[in-house]
């Protein structure tokens, strides 16, 4: 494996790198913004509730929030739904559940001769439920996730759901989102004909697993361990050297016991537990809302460098699914153009936040003018790239195409709005939350003529280092 570099080269190399798109508006930052009184859960990332995005569900599971009503026009009627799914709550991964383990088992070494320890012997007490066979896979409340979406999806677009509807089902290989796919369709309830109850899930790597398939992310960015110098110098870094010195003097440890993937193993229990119980665990008592805020960023790290906007090939490699997505809306316009019954009207597809985050960011959402660095925490306080406000569990991200009666030009016939997380999300180039499909369409211009995966995807021939070719 190639050799490290400083942080301090990583860091100017990047900010090179990294060009500055246009800022999104006011409805766009509106959706980044925390839930209220959230505590440690507003700062979860990639591990955090759906209703740290939707609070309002947490009284009400089936409530569609404020402003569910849209702005399109009466005469707009829904011609297609294709929804991009994230798995719902799932159990730790068994290397995570390792580490946890290996923590705990110092934990309960330590607390046997140090009665005057109150945190360590708390959390030697916790019992250790987790087994390495759960890896990954979907809790019950991943399956409460899914079904209550099912639900809400359909009372916001009645028509679209409505009976002897054709429902395309499909989902990563990953057995948390096959088994997310089976309880979306459960939510949805005996009375849709869909063709049977057991609606077959079809297996789609290449779209909704796109990463493992193109050859330079995986080479470049996913086993080159250079591509993640930012995310390694943070760890080493003085904001996470401070919360390691506070953990460890709270668990009468010496600092050299703990490292950055311990720490992060107690601060992700804290979320797991919540997320999967609905219980605030004794490992949160390690953390204040400042600690938290440090280890969101370093989690925000990890997907920005890999999945977001670190490297062009994390992006670049969702252009097959991007250009699949368009390429149905296509054929359900031309339907729509020769009266034809749409063959697809519901297409929903379940994969992971590493198939939605490159997917936004080649869209073009959630960029900061400046790049996410070891270096720069505190200016990034109040970044757009947040993976907890983007990709929690369950996070969806919804293309619905309308035709529109009484258009006053051809171009306005067909239109589209964006959900994310069951939020509008606003157009780019327009800042509106709708948009003809036109325009759309011309804005994503150069993505849908010039983005080819295989080409994308291919390793560079030359003998050039990872970041020279990133």
């Amino acid at each position: 494996k190639r050799r490290p570099r400083s942080a301090s080269s990583c860091g100017s190399r990047a900010a090179v790198a990294m060009a500055p798109r246009r800022e999104a508006g006011l409805l766009l930052l509106l959706l980044l913004l925390p839930a209220a009184g959230a505590g440690l859960s507003g700062y979860f990332g990639t591990k955090s509730r759906y209703e740290e995005v939707n609070p309002h569900l947490v009284s009400d599971p089936l409530s569609l929030g404020p402003g569910a009503g849209g702005s399109l026009p009466a005469s707009c009627t829904p011609l297609q739904l294709r929804a991009v799914l994230r798995h719902g709550t799932r159990y730790p991964t068994a290397g995570q559940i390792r580490r946890l383990a290996e923590l705990h088992t110092r934990l309960l070494r330590r607390a046997a001769g140090a009665a005057d320890c109150p945190a360590a012997a708390a959390l030697a007490d916790w019992p250790m439920w987790y087994e390495e066979s759960l890896d990954g896979r979907l809790a019950p409340q991943g399956r409460r996730d899914m079904e209550q979406l099912a639900r809400r999806m359909a009372a916001r677009f009645p028509a679209l759901f409505a009976a002897r509807r054709r429902l395309a089902l499909a989902s990563s290989s990953k057995h948390r989102c096959l088994q997310s796919g089976a309880a979306f369709r459960r939510g949805l309830g005996p009375t849709l004909d869909f063709g049977g109850d057991e609606v077959e899930v079809e297996v789609n790597d290449s779209l909704m697993r796109f990463f493992d398939h193109c050859d330079k992310f995986v080479a470049l960015v996913e086993e080159n361990d250079t591509a993640m110098c930012q995310v390694n110098a943070f760890k080493e870094g003085p904001e996470m050297k401070k919360v390691l010195e506070k953990v460890a003097s709270a668990l009468c440890m010496p600092v050299e016991e703990l490292n950055a993937d311990l720490v992060q193993v107690a601060f992700l229990t804290c979320s797991y537990e919540l997320a999967i119980k609905n219980v605030t665990s004794p490992w949160c008592s390690l953390f204040s809302e400042e600690d938290a805020k440090v280890l969101e960023y370093l989690n925000d790290l990890k997907q920005y460098w890999k999945r977001g906007y670190g490297y062009d090939i994390n992006s670049r490699s969702s252009c097959i699914l991007f250009q699949d997505i368009f390429q149905h809306l296509d054929k359900a316009v031309e339907e729509s153009k020769s009266s034809k019954p749409i063959s697809s009207p519901l297409i929903v597809q379940v994969g992971h936040a590493e198939t939605l985050q490159p997917l936004l960011a080649l869209m073009g959402y959630f960029k900061d003018a400046e790049p996410l660095l070891a270096t720069n925490f505190g200016r990034q306080a109040r970044r757009q790239f947040r993976s907890g406000r983007i990709v929690p569990y369950a996070a969806n991200l919804v293309f619905v195409l309308y035709h529109c009666e009484h258009a006053n030009a051809s171009q306005h016939e067909y239109q589209v709005q964006l959900l994310l997380n069951e939020k509008l999300l606003p157009f780019l180039h327009s800042n509106e939350t709708t948009s003809t499909y036109t325009d759309l369409k011309d804005y994503y211009r150069d993505i849908l003529d010039n983005c080819h995966f295989k080409e994308e995807c291919e390793l560079p021939k030359a003998n050039v280092t990872a970041v020279d070719e990133l």
